[in-house]
């Protein structure tokens, strides 16, 4: 997020306010980052932002308020990428469309790793109020990768909470690996991902097999 000239530069208040805001929406998610959600502060978060903190106080009443903005701005940044990539493979196979969708998820926390640290592990720190958000936003995913799943290829059906236990997987797995501090390349766990959702629809060997079609 850019930050303002300085002097006068003519811009409307309405925009000087919105682009404080988002700064010190940047800055906080950076900063749980770097320090976690203990140390950081408002003074903290007014150097990441470089905005002081008589304005952070203009937009946020404390820290826990700022955190929310930033948590509902990192879902929904996470939920457009994800929506997008399964757009652009509109038409192709369940399959496909989730490759492109794990991929599409993996680079942008590449690109950003402190979104998927604020996503998937402080957001779960934060008390039940975010975590009612981050059940809402897996809820989201879930819709979107039980979307046209096939039946298993071998009789029977695929249970109804399988959806949900893929998805729920999925966040655990990449939650250990920041835990662990191994963020910053997520995108190693591709492969690992998608083997382990279609496992769970069509079976390991069938799985093994789509993934080394590549």
């Amino acid at each position: 997020m850019e930050r303002l000239p300085r002097g006068r530069h003519g811009l409307s208040a309405e925009f000087v306010a919105r682009n404080q805001r988002e700064r010190l929406i940047s800055g906080l998610t950076q900063a749980l980052y770097e320090v976690g959600y203990q140390e950081t502060t408002v003074s903290i978060i007014g150097q990441r932002a470089a905005v002081s903190k008589s304005d952070f106080y203009k937009h946020f009443e404390s820290k826990d308020d700022c955190f929310v903005a930033a948590y509902e701005a990192a879902i929904d940044r996470i939920r457009a990428r994800v929506v997008s990539a399964c757009e652009g493979a509109e038409g192709k196979d369940w399959a496909e469309r989730v490759q492109e969708a794990v991929g599409g998820l993996l680079d942008l926390f590449d690109e950003e790793p402190a979104l998927a640290s604020i996503a998937l592990v402080e957001g779960l720190r934060a008390g039940r109020g975010v975590y009612d958000r981050y059940q809402a936003a897996l809820e989201s995913f879930v819709l979107l990768l039980g979307r046209g799943a096939p039946r298993p290829l071998v009789g029977g059906e695929v249970p109804e909470a399988t959806d949900e236990a893929v998805i729920g997987g999925i966040t655990s797995l990449i939650g250990r690996r920041i835990l662990a501090g191994e963020g910053e390349r997520l995108s190693d766990l591709f492969t690992e991902i998608v083997e382990f959702t279609f496992s769970a629809y069509l079976g390991g060997e069938e799985a093994r097999r789509i993934v080394s079609a590549g």
